[in-house]
């Protein structure tokens, strides 16, 4: 016990010193904006941690620290115009090299002009940089950027008359005449096209609404809002460049125009992990709004759009595009206009892929009760409750004039303690709010936090140490508790909360988080109300019923037992907060196989333990095993030896959504992971690409390659809408096409299709278009497939499963959607291959 608890000091330390010495306090993100139909603007633009700071572009170089330098090594279709511009640098005494130096804190935008002399142009180059705090230099940082600008189009005329108009809204307080109150009047569109209801399945959580209002000098402000569905957010236009999402982004395209400043975001942002790309990021929930001032030459319409990508805690919508066009001439915002169409309730799915909310919730909150129902069950077994049984029911019996009486009593007594532990839910909502708690869910700091505390209390648990609240406290808990009547009552419970501490605290702690995080507002309450139920609901039934106390087990060793078991159970838990921050900063620690082989660890030993092979501080001597002992060794036993395969791939449905995923592994196997299955493949068909594709499977990325190779081959196909960030997508893949069945039937019976929807990759200038049911320019291989799947299956979400013959899109059997039931998934399938082969093929 000694190693392993040494083990676990180790690892603690380990991992807190690794996180201590890897800095990263400057975050670039590279973005350009039009300046008129000629030139461009290139931004560099860094955010910089407190205390941290960049140099200037203007220290020479060779003297002290390296400066910030921009090398522009390729241009296509552009060249520079002037030299760089930076802000004026903040200039004082730096320690690092003893001499005053020029340096940005907090945040810098540097800027270069080019002159666009094609109608794309590309522009390639590295940024160098160095940052330092007052003590200590980072090594210099290299960072390659690339910018691919796509030339102002010429101004169109002003819009037609017919266009629609909003009605201007009321003036505000002001010393202007009338005629410059009129003007400033704000006119404001919403964008008629994204603020439609969902129709034929298609997903639009993010409506978008338009105001420009005329300022005194004669200049405009253009404000964007987003209104965002509960549960969606929309990303802040400032992200690091890398594999995550899109940034959101305002852009003016035409006419004549100055910009003014620099694009602000206005609302509450959240910077939180993001499942979906398993990094922290930068978003907005329930509204945002974007705000330019621009100055407007002339009577030509200005054109622009609002670029965004938004998703929810499982899947993201392809990045969308809303144009719109200020009218200089009647002050006003004009969107694209889209009829309004009916839901179509009607359509032919096998599951629409949407989730109840209300049914989820009920759920969710049905199963909280439960686990937080054996949880106050687990504490009742524990030393410091279980003797309170007997002790506070005799209490009760003896006091009481009257066996009714002593049953009321008693019954009130359960009631105070249900209503203490569910205060303490209802207290840690109202404080913290369900928002906060499942923030701090995915936060590193707190994940870690909760993994030592669980630790402590898991020793504790095992016997090195007791852990207890002041006895000056309790004492004086417990004198109140002499009073009669219902005050005295009162105090009774609160006393045996308070004693009960050691045994409860990790329990409660457990179940009050995980309650926050699956039952949002009401979950704390549904907890603490199941948690207490079963604490409070012994004491109520043996006192209406004093002759069960006669069959109560005596205390003893076997109390010392459960407590034992719990400490082993929280070591295991434990490990799940470790995972979780582990997973958050991508260290690397603890991946799959570390974590699976931990918890073989924690169930071998706790086998051992059960079995007497094990003894610790405060056990008492087993001079036999017990039938419950020995049956739950057992249990202990087979499931050690259900995790061992793990080890090498094995999927372990039973414990899913505990350990890491399986591509965050030693030596993941198979694109998503799948449990090491991998489909028994011969040649490899012309177009498709195994190794991008779950299990091995020779799938295709393209549609017409896909459709060529199924016409030759005369099989069915299977169209799957993905995305790269699909959560849902990858637990179908790993769920249920890992199952044999159904990867037989998708190697050898369909050509399988998968279509990314959120695919980067842009379009050759030349395929580029503009989508004829959304209206918005296509220019991804992404937006590509997305408009696609709109044109052709009227929705938008992913994952979409559809299986369609050669002649045509009509799907054969119906859409399939999320819905981890294999049997189900089978029966779609052979359906769809079915009615393939009635047609005569």
């Amino acid at each position: 016990m000694k190693v392993f608890s040494a083990f676990i000091v180790l690892l603690l330390s380990v991992a807190f010193q690794l996180s201590a010495q890897v800095y990263n306090p400057v975050s670039w993100t590279f973005s350009h904006k039009l300046d008129g139909d000629e030139h461009a603007i290139l931004q560099f633009k860094a955010k910089i941690e407190k205390g941290w700071h960049v140099y200037s572009t203007t220290i020479e170089d060779g003297i002290g620290p390296i400066p910030t330098v921009i090398d522009f090594q390729k241009m296509e279709g552009a060249s520079l115009v002037g030299g760089i511009k930076e802000p004026k640098p903040h200039k004082d005494y730096d320690p690092n090299f003893d001499m005053e130096l020029l340096w940005f804190e907090n945040s810098v935008t540097i800027e270069q002009r080019v002159k666009l002399n094609a109608p794309f142009a590309k522009v390639v180059g590295e940024l160098t940089y160095m940052t330092c705090d007052d003590s200590k230099c980072l090594p210099p940082e290299y960072l390659a950027f690339e910018f691919d600008i796509e030339a102002a189009v010429k101004p169109k005329a002003a819009a037609p008359a017919g266009e629609p108009q909003l009605p201007q809204k009321a003036d505000k307080p002001s010393s202007q005449t009338s005629e410059e109150a009129a003007a400033s009047k704000p006119n404001e569109v919403k964008e008629d096209s994204d603020n439609k209801e969902e129709s034929g399945g298609l997903k639009n959580p993010v409506k978008w609404s338009f105001e420009a209002e005329k300022l005194a000098n004669g200049n405009y402000v253009i404000r964007a809002h987003a209104t965002i569905q509960e549960g969606w957010h929309v990303y802040s236009i400032s992200l690091p460049e890398d594999d995550g999402p899109v940034a959101t982004e305002l852009k003016l395209t035409g006419g004549d125009y100055e910009l003014l400043g620099e694009l602000k975001e206005i609302g509450e942002m959240h910077s939180e992990y993001d499942p979906n790309f398993m990094m922290d990021l930068s978003y907005y929930a329930d509204e945002m709004t974007l705000e330019a001032e621009v100055k407007v030459n002339g009577t030509d319409t200005v054109h622009g759009h609002v670029y965004f990508m938004c998703c929810d805690a499982e899947m993201c919508l392809p990045p969308d595009e809303i144009e719109f066009h200020l009218d200089p001439v009647s002050g006003s915002i004009i969107g694209p206009k889209v009829e309004v169409q009916a839901e179509d309730e009607n359509s032919d799915t096998l599951d629409s892929g949407e989730s109840d909310e209300d049914k989820d919730e009920t759920k969710s909150l049905w199963g909280i009760f439960f686990w937080s129902f054996l949880g106050g069950f687990a504490a009742l077994l524990t030393p410091c409750v279980f003797p309170m049984i007997p002790m506070t029911v005799s209490f009760f019996t003896k006091q009481s004039k009257t066996k009714a009486k002593g049953i009321s009593n008693a019954v009130v007594y359960g009631l105070f303690i249900i209503f203490i532990y569910t205060i303490l839910g209802f207290a840690v909502t109202k404080i913290f709010g369900a928002d906060a708690l499942n923030a701090l869910s995915t936060n590193v700091w707190f994940n870690l936090a909760f993994f030592v505390l669980l630790i402590v209390f898991a020793i504790s648990f095992l016997g090195a140490f007791e852990i207890t609240l002041p006895s000056s406290f309790v004492n004086k808990v417990d004198q109140a508790s002499d009073r009669g009547g219902f005050v005295g009552i009162f105090f009774m419970a609160f006393t045996l909360a308070l004693v009960s501490f050691s045994c409860t605290g990790p329990i409660i702690g457990t179940l009050l988080v995980e309650a926050a995080v699956h039952g949002g507002v009401s979950g704390p309450l549904v907890g603490m109300g199941g948690f207490s139920l079963a604490l409070a609901l012994p004491f109520a039934l043996f006192a209406a019923f004093p002759g069960w106390l006669n069959s109560l087990p005596k205390s003893g060793g076997w109390l010392n037992s459960v407590k034992v078991v719990l400490g082993f159970l929280e070591i295991a838990l434990a490990f799940k907060f470790l995972s979780n921050a582990d997973l958050v900063v991508q260290a690397g620690y603890l991946q799959r196989e570390v974590f699976i082989a931990i918890w073989i660890a924690v169930s071998t030993m706790l086998t051992m333990y059960l079995l007497g092979f094990i003894k610790l501080p405060h056990d008492s001597p087993l001079d036999h095993l017990s039938v419950g002992r020995t049956l739950v060794a057992t249990f202990f036993l087979m499931f050690t030896i259900y995790l061992i395969p793990g080890l090498w791939g094995a999927p372990l449905k039973l414990i899913s959504g505990f350990p890491p995923p399986a591509f965050y592994s030693e030596s993941p196997t198979g694109f998503g992971g799948g449990g090491g299955v991998v489909a028994n493949q011969t040649a490899i068909p012309e177009g498709a690409d195994p190794s991008h594709c779950p299990h091995g499977l020779n799938c295709f990325h393209d549609y017409e390659k896909g459709l060529k190779y199924a016409k030759s081959v005369n099989k069915p196909i299977l169209l799957d809408f993905t995305g790269w960030a699909c959560v849902n997508c990858r637990k179908m893949e790993e769920q249920v096409w890992s199952d044999p069945r159904v990867l037989k039937v998708l190697q050898d019976e369909v050509v399988l299709i998968s279509l990314y929807v959120d695919e980067k990759t842009p379009l050759p200038e030349a395929e580029q278009y503009v989508s004829a049911e959304t209206g918005k320019k296509v220019k991804t291989i992404g937006n590509k497939w997305a408009d696609f799947q709109i044109k052709n299956f009227n929705t938008n979400a992913q994952p979409q499963y559809i299986i369609v013959d050669h002649g045509s899109l009509e799907p054969l059997n119906g859409t399939a959607a999320y819905d981890p039931d294999i049997e189900k998934y089978m029966l779609w399938l052979g359906k769809g291959i079915k009615a393939y082969e009635s047609e005569s093929h």
